[in-house]
């Protein structure tokens, strides 16, 4: 069996794609029709230093990885995406085209980039409940858990000023404690409002059930009937359950892992995994 899973916002960097937009000029051409510009020229050459910029870089990412996935000499049995990865993972396994995923992304990104006044730290050398049990022990309960990248990498998203009230918490309890360069407290009880936006705008798309297993972030199961559009907007508000996901992978005997995008952080928190499992 061969997993592929679809890296999300985090993995962008200038250059990615070479050679891909003139290989796949069609979507390219559909890509730049959808988005009002280059997508060619945002990916390579990045003139106006956009790419790091939520609404720009969610497409651009979604793109790329599906030109990446179009280059792939074999089929995948099972598909995930990390956060903004799920929408190249439903696209992969056939849950809407190329235009579709696209128009869901670019929505997507720009209801994402409108929040501000939160953060986000990754918690290094501490497991789920233990970041838990410091929060809730230090009266930190304005802050969720965003992210279970593995076993001793939780994310943590709230306000500004609680998140950096965190840190000589996390610091004195032993973890490392790294701030992430976002605008948004992303993935917590903070995105609500985004969440209800964004699921009025999917409400008008006819997405179909996976065709091939696909995990999702808001469960870390493979998606069932009739899940899709409720499973993409909880993924808004809720955790990502990563962790979860690749361990039950592991469990199944998956030993094929193609990660198909830019970068390789997914396949860097599956040998986490493996390693802290």
């Amino acid at each position: 069996m061969t997993l592929f899973f679809f890296p999300g916002q985090g993995s962008q960097k200038e250059g990615m794609g070479e050679g891909l937009f003139d290989e796949f000029s069609d979507l390219t051409a559909k890509a730049d029709a959808i988005l009002g510009y280059s997508i060619k020229e945002l990916c390579l050459q990045d003139p106006q230093k956009q790419l790091g910029q939520t609404q720009y870089t969610q497409p651009a990412l979604f793109v790329v990885n599906a030109l990446m996935f179009h280059k792939q000499d074999k089929k995948p049995t099972v598909v995930a995406g990390h956060s903004l990865g799920e929408y190249s993972a439903l696209y992969a396994a056939g849950s809407y085209d190329f235009e579709t995923g696209l128009r869901l992304v670019q929505k997507r990104g720009a209801i994402m980039s409108k929040i501000s006044g939160g953060a986000m730290a990754a918690i290094i050398g501490k497991n789920g409940q233990e970041v838990a049990d410091i929060l809730k022990n230090n009266g930190l309960d304005t802050i969720d858990v965003a992210n279970y990248n593995s076993y001793k990498q939780i994310v943590i998203s709230g306000l500004q000023d609680d998140v950096a009230k965190s840190k000589p918490i996390f610091e004195a309890a032993g973890a490392r404690f790294f701030p992430l360069n976002v605008s948004g407290a992303f993935h917590s009880r903070y995105m609500t409002p985004a969440k209800e936006e964004f699921s009025a705008f999917l409400a008008q798309f006819d997405l179909k059930d996976p065709a091939i297993p696909c995990l999702s972030n808001y469960t870390s199961k493979a998606y069932e009937p009739g899940e899709i559009k409720t499973n993409l907007a909880q993924q808004l508000n809720h955790s990502v359950r990563w962790t979860e996901s690749m361990q039950s992978m592991l469990d199944q005997g998956i030993q094929d892992f193609v990660e198909v995008g830019p970068g390789n952080v997914l396949a860097g928190l599956l040998a986490k995994i493996r390693r802290e499992s």
